[in-house]
């Protein structure tokens, strides 16, 4: 018989076998070590107050967690330098020196036609005045959502009385009219009161100061919606008037219609900043606007 030959390993091909074993071993392991303190490290620099938290919460309605440090920050602008003045993301609608950023206009009801020829009333020393029976004047620049920063000045004659002195108005989109009035110690009707959202809301309060005074009012507002001629989202207005606020994030019933009830009728989604020609020779300055955004850089809802 033929005998088979055995295989015989020997001893130090074993033990070299076994060591480069071990060594391969060792550095999947030191690997996996690695990249789990890695995670662990980076984990732990991502919840700390100063980098914020992925461990916390979702906040409801939002994909972020609780000081979810992934969530977007916000944009970072410069202040004006003194209270009242516009901010770096503003445009400036009047800055002291003429009126090319604005045009005629024709204020009807529930409507306007807006022209193509310069804004009519006079510019001098900062400021710009009705000039009576001209007519109204709106920006070039159409306009959404804003937050509108504006200052005026009746005269400081006072003559007339309720509607009849200083009056003018401050449109939004051309349609949406907050009330510009001298109600220093003139009395008129509530809704036709300055800061009112004329003929629907009257202010919380009259803040004014005398005639003559300059008076400041900021206006954030939020346009309508529409989904075809559906409205799923009416105006809103928030006014503050010299730093106190009279519209508290008030829904406008539709556009301006004098001595009528308001309602809506699908309209662009922009449209200009109106300033009213009531026959009173009120004064206007430092004019600007900022559109407005929504929450996490996503558009106003």
């Amino acid at each position: 018989m033929c005998s088979v030959p055995s295989t015989v390993t020997s001893p130090s091909l074993y033990t070299h076998a076994m060591r480069t074993t071990h060594v391969v071993l060792s550095i999947g392991a030191a690997a996996v070590l690695a990249f789990t303190v890695g995670a662990t490290v980076a984990r732990s620099q991502q919840n700390t107050p100063e980098a914020g938290y992925t461990d916390t919460p979702l906040v409801p309605g939002t994909p972020y967690h609780v000081h979810d440090p992934g969530r977007p920050r916000p944009a970072v602008i410069t202040p004006g330098a003194e209270p009242g003045q516009p901010p770096s993301d503003a445009v400036v609608l009047f800055d002291g020196k003429d009126l090319s950023k604005w045009s005629a206009v024709t204020f009807g009801t529930a409507e306007y036609t807006q022209h193509d020829t310069p804004a009519p009333w006079k510019v001098e020393n900062g400021y710009f005045e009705v000039v009576p029976g001209s007519g109204g004047i709106a920006t070039r620049e159409k306009f959404g959502d804003v937050q509108v920063h504006i200052e005026w000045a009746a005269p400081a004659s006072r003559r007339g009385n309720s509607q009849n002195r200083g009056n003018s108005g401050l449109f939004l989109m051309g349609l949406y009219e907050i009330q510009i009035l001298d109600n220093y110690e003139n009395p008129t009707y509530a809704d036709g009161t300055a800061g009112a959202i004329y003929g629907q809301w009257p202010p919380l309060v009259n803040p004014l100061r005398p005639a003559g005074a300059w008076q400041a009012y900021d206006v954030v507002f939020e346009a309508p919606r529409w989904e075809g001629a559906t409205l799923v989202k009416p105006a809103y207005f928030t006014v503050f008037v010299n730093g106190v606020v009279v519209q508290n994030r008030k829904a406008s019933m539709g556009p301006m219609i004098w001595r009528n009830a308001p309602t809506y009728v699908p309209h662009a989604p922009e449209g200009p900043i109106g300033l009213q020609d009531h026959d009173h020779p009120v004064r206007f300055r430092n004019i600007w606007v900022r559109r407005l955004g929504g929450y996490d850089g996503k558009p106003l809802e």
